[in-house]
């Protein structure tokens, strides 16, 4: 009927097509339909790839020899996946095909892959997808031009940039994959999560689509409102804002930091803790606070620190250390023009400074009046003075002594030389001190006892004053008394050195506690607290300069 090598070739044009339209499918090669539409499998073996319908088939053994063209209303079948196009090349050797235009794969109702370009190796059971890919999971969808899709591993992964997403959380990096098994994805490179309250950044991200957690592995920002969080290692919980970091990791607030060892956040409760090696930095008011666990509360910015708790000011040059068992910071009418803060330190106090040392149980420091209070044995030294009472005030003017009120049992004592000391004592004692923070002033008001050496120009000592009055003024300047008023007149003697009296040398309530002392920052981690008989009632701290030389004396 048909003549000649045309004749030939359209008889084989026509059995190809003949093969298409039959109800069983398109065989060819490694390409074939088994009984019931199920997979021929063979233990061992890789499975074929099936097509299961098309409208239309040729070969072009010039072109494309070893080629099938499909065209029309392609579907295949491999395993459980369906695959369709509206065109393909299928090579039978390799067990394998290219699927052209609108191509999509369906696994069950759970998993639907989409794109423009398809190559389907069915060997090693890899989907290579390309040009507006989308991966759909679920809840989750993958976005992408370049998406390979491993079926041993169920497991899809882009490299040229690609976005997920779902009902909670968009996630964008150059390089993803997603399990629709596992419903984890990991992310690398410019990998940036976001939601309606929360911006995440990081070089490494693992994400589970179910419990929305953000595994931190690499450097990450956190931006949450008015928060900040510097990750190298923890998660994020996107469902309910709650954090646990580790490695150093930095909690950030309107320029106060907390950093630890490891690290606690529920944005929603508005709290945060740290453990380990704390550091809480307020670069506002230049204070830290330091401990093994540290606890601040942002919505009434409450915090507190334990376990070898150190509160640092830093506002000056040199930097005050206390250390207390706790430390506390409340914050009172947040939010209004009345706000003020108190700090708290309990028990076992310890403060050092290079040129102040203390030691008391409780310590307070309030903004409402800028008050320093020391109670319960408060101790103080300056140099070679020292200074308690019951309890002690220190005001301050923008961080620095205003003035200071000794309360009850107040002793003041200079160290002079040798065993020799200057002493005074009173109900109280109020020491004022000029702009820059030099003491000018002493009232010493009820009961005073003093006990004091007066010197020679060449620093001979001339003999021992003791004196007893109701009111003692004392002045100073170049950090020298200049003057000493006592009111209404004192009630003493001044003894040669060599008749000093046994029983004047000493005020009655003497006492020099100078093993008591930080010697250093790290020296108020060690407790020297007074010994029982040493202790007075009640327990608050200031700087006091006693006479040396050239003082004139005044009697009212």
């Amino acid at each position: 009927m048909f003549k000649g090598r045309h004749g030939a070739i359209l008889c084989l044009l026509c059995l190809s097509v003949v093969c298409v339209m039959s109800s069983s499918g398109l065989y060819g090669g490694l390409f074939s339909v088994g009984r019931n539409g199920q997979a021929d499998t063979v233990a061992g073996r890789p499975t074929k790839v099936y097509l299961l319908h098309a409208d239309k088939a040729r070969a072009d053994e010039q072109f494309l020899p070893g080629v099938q063209i499909l065209i029309g209303h392609i579907k295949f079948r491999h395993d459980s996946m369906y695959m369709y196009c509206d065109s393909a090349h299928v090579y039978n050797k390799t067990n394998s095909f290219e699927a052209f235009g609108t191509v999509r794969m369906e696994q069950g109702d759970t998993l639907f892959i989409y794109g423009d370009y398809l190559f389907y190796d069915g060997i090693v059971k890899l989907a290579k997808l390309r040009n507006n890919v989308k991966m759909i999971n679920r809840n989750t969808t993958l976005m992408t031009d370049s998406l390979n899709y491993d079926r041993v591993a169920n497991l899809g992964y882009y490299f040229d940039e690609g976005v997920l997403f779902d009902e909670s959380n968009t996630l964008t990096s150059y390089w993803g994959e997603y399990s629709p098994e596992t419903k984890i994805a990991r992310f690398n490179e410019n990998v940036e999560l976001t939601n309606d309250s929360m911006l995440l950044t990081s070089d490494t991200l693992i994400y589970n689509t179910t419990t929305k957690i953000a595994n931190i592995v690499g450097p990450s920002d956190i931006y949450n409102g008015g928060n900040h969080i510097y990750s190298e290692l923890g998660y994020y919980n996107t469902g309910n804002d709650r954090a646990e970091l580790l490695k150093r990791s930095v909690l950030s607030n309107e320029g106060k930091t907390m950093t630890g060892d490891s690290l606690f956040y529920d944005k929603r409760a508005g709290y945060g803790e740290a453990f380990r090696n704390v550091v809480m930095n307020d670069t506002v008011n230049k204070n830290i606070l330091t401990g093994e666990y540290c606890y601040y509360d942002q919505n009434t910015e409450y915090a507190y620190a334990t376990e070898k708790a150190v509160a640092v000011n830093y506002s000056q040059k040199d930097s005050m250390f206390m250390h207390s068992d706790t430390m506390k910071l409340v914050t009172y009418n947040l939010g209004t023009d009345s706000m003020y803060r108190d700090m708290i330190g309990y028990h076992k106090v310890s403060i050092f400074k290079s040129d102040m040392q203390g030691i008391c149980d409780s310590i307070r420091f309030s903004s409402v009046d800028t008050c320093l209070t020391m109670f319960y044995d408060p101790v103080i030294w300056t140099s070679n003075q020292q200074i308690l009472g019951e309890k002690i005030d220190i005001f301050l003017n923008d961080s620095t002594i205003d003035w200071a009120h000794i309360y009850n049992q107040s002793l003041a004592v200079e160290h002079v030389d040798s065993t020799f000391y200057n002493q005074v004592s009173g109900k109280e004692i109020k020491a004022y001190f000029d702009g820059a923070g030099e003491l000018e002033k002493v009232d010493i008001l009820g009961n005073v006892l003093a006990v004091y050496y007066l010197l020679e120009e060449d620093s001979t000592y001339i003999g021992m004053n003791y004196s007893e009055t109701s009111v003692m003024n004392i002045y100073v300047a170049d950090r020298q008394m200049y003057k000493l008023v006592m009111s209404p007149g004192s009630n003493g003697n001044i003894y040669p050195m060599n008749q000093r009296p046994e029983d004047k040398i000493f005020l009655p309530s003497f006492l020099w506690l100078e093993e008591l002392r930080p010697k250093s920052k790290d020296d108020i981690f060690v407790w020297k607290g007074k010994r029982e008989e040493d202790k007075l009632k009640d327990k608050p701290q200031i700087e006091l300069s006693l006479p040396k030389r050239d003082i004139k004396i005044e009697e009212e």
